[in-house]
């Protein structure tokens, strides 16, 4: 199981097996909003007519790759709006806990960040050592 805090870098985007295993859990439970091919809903940085943000795109296109991987981890096991302390916040995305387990939401976010093009998942891996080197000196 997964510790919170723990590490800031979670995702294996090398690991064949385990990019496999999220590709299935991705299809399965994210492309219906975030698209088979990670390219989100369209018009996504605007409300819908109930008031929802449409699902944003997980490729280079969208912010995720704007977060280190504890922040994606539990944005989607407890859902944006807890993992962010958002009480009011409207969104059609429940967290997973109750779905998928640490080991499935690690996998799914492995085969997202699997797809973003090389220099991107460098900047990622950056955007965790600086996490990873925040979280140490605050300790």
């Amino acid at each position: 199981m997964f510790l919170v805090g723990s590490s800031s870098a979670l995702l294996e985007p090398d690991d064949s097996q385990l990019v496999a295993h999220g590709k299935v859990i991705y299809m399965e439970h994210c492309a219906s909003c975030h698209g088979r091919n990670l390219e989100g809903q369209p018009d996504w940085k605007t409300l819908d007519k109930e008031g929802f943000l449409p699902g944003p795109p997980h490729d280079e296109s969208g912010h995720t790759w704007h977060h280190p991987d504890t922040t994606l981890f539990k944005i989607t096991k407890l859902g944006i709006a807890e993992a962010a302390n958002l009480k009011d916040y409207k969104t059609r995305m429940a967290g997973f806990r109750e779905t998928l387990s640490d080991d499935d939401i690690i996998a799914a976010l492995s085969f997202i960040k699997s797809r973003w093009p090389e220099d991107v998942r460098r900047r990622h891996d950056q955007l965790n050592r600086a996490y990873e080197r925040r979280d140490s000196s605050a300790r």
